[in-house]
């Protein structure tokens, strides 16, 4: 697989293996979370304190004053329960921010319970680290029946570490979630695996073509990526505010002059290998990764290969001619699987992906 040039692209399903919350059940946390009202004094109240704080201090420091708004708090509530009420009909939460694009509460508010929600399912999650416990590292039995493990064992099959950045270098990630498991597996299992230091697993990783076209809830701490915070770390009230700056939505994520977009479609028409995990090709996702350059290089031998957990044969007819439409590719080597998870998808077609 990783000897031709591969792309892999990513989304909530894949991460669900590792027990992080789909999109659904994302909008459902978030819809929990900004349950936001005025207490008797005329503070922000709500479940999660810190993105009341949060609120609070944006409010003094951008001297938020709006006369259609007294006190001035009463806007972060509106926009906290227009969110709420909006959730069980939304696509996703960034598809709700971006179609409310110039309301700053809503924008504000969504993107702070984007960030609390994701650090509090990375620590729930079975990538999770406690680093004041017994146990110092990721527990992976624990990610047996899952991608992860898969894709470490296709990293490193046959390869000696002087090799591993060689072949690391031929592949492209991009990846729709605001998570960082990716990231946070490859620099705890290079590790592992190789006896490496954490140095030298940083750099590997950091050298790793990974995009995040919608952002991340921040940089991991070895990261060169800012700001930074642990995997499923506790925000203070300022780190909440300068994470949050880190979310994009579709309209930022896809500004027409930025270097990172104009590589990932650049990647897509370069790849001999296109694989989608956890993926619900939700248009404007597809037509993010879609380059207006032209075709594929080869499109009649690029493959098109990934899972559809979830999706009716008669929409993966469909999808499959949109894909047709990305770079040209031929219809007969798009391969989807709704009847297979990530991980199955793994074992299923392991030789296909296989480096011998």
């Amino acid at each position: 697989m990783f000897n031709s040039k591969t792309l892999i692209i990513v989304g909530a399903g894949a991460s669900e293996e590792a027990k992080l919350p789909t999109g659904k059940e994302l909008k459902e946390r978030i819809a929990g979370t900004l349950n936001i009202e005025l207490d008797e004094w005329g503070r922000l109240s709500g479940p999660d304190n810190t993105i009341c704080k949060a609120l609070e201090k944006v409010i003094i420091r951008k001297n938020d004053v709006d006369a259609n708004y007294s006190p001035p708090q009463l806007r972060y509530v509106y926009a906290a329960q227009k969110i709420r009420g909006a959730m069980p009909l939304a696509i996703s939460i960034d598809n709700f921010i971006d179609t409310h694009q110039g309301d700053k509460a809503i924008e504000l508010c969504g993107k702070l319970a984007i960030v609390c929600n994701i650090l509090d399912a990375e620590r729930q999650s079975l990538l999770f680290v406690n680093r004041t416990s017994s146990r110092s590292q990721i527990d992976y039995s624990a990610l047996e029946d899952t991608w992860f493990n898969s894709f470490m064992k296709l990293l490193t099959e046959n390869c000696t570490v002087d090799h591993l950045e060689e072949r690391l270098s031929s592949i492209k990630v991009v990846i729709f979630n605001y998570d960082r498991c990716i990231e946070h597996f490859l620099f705890n299992a290079l590790q592992t695996y190789y006896g490496m230091n954490s140095a030298r697993a940083a750099a590997l990783v950091d050298g790793i073509k990974i995009y995040h076209p919608y952002g991340t809830v921040g940089g991991l701490s070895w990261s060169k990526n800012k700001p930074t915070i642990d995997f499923g770390a506790t925000p203070n009230v300022d780190q909440l505010i300068d994470l949050a700056a880190q979310i994009k939505t579709f309209t930022e994520g896809t500004e027409p002059h930025s270097s990172h977009l104009k590589e990932i479609r650049t990647g897509m028409t370069e790849a001999r290998i296109v694989l989608f995990l956890g993926f619900a090709f939700h248009r404007l996702n597809l037509d993010l990764i879609q380059s207006s350059q032209g075709q594929h290089l080869m499109p009649q031998k690029v493959q098109y290969l990934g899972t559809a957990k979830g999706i009716s044969e008669s929409d993966c007819k469909i999808i499959s001619s949109d894909l047709t439409r990305l770079g040209g590719a031929s219809l007969d080597n798009i391969t989807l699987r709704n009847d297979l998870t990530c991980s199955k998808f793994f074992s299923e077609y392991w030789r296909n992906l296989a480096l011998s």
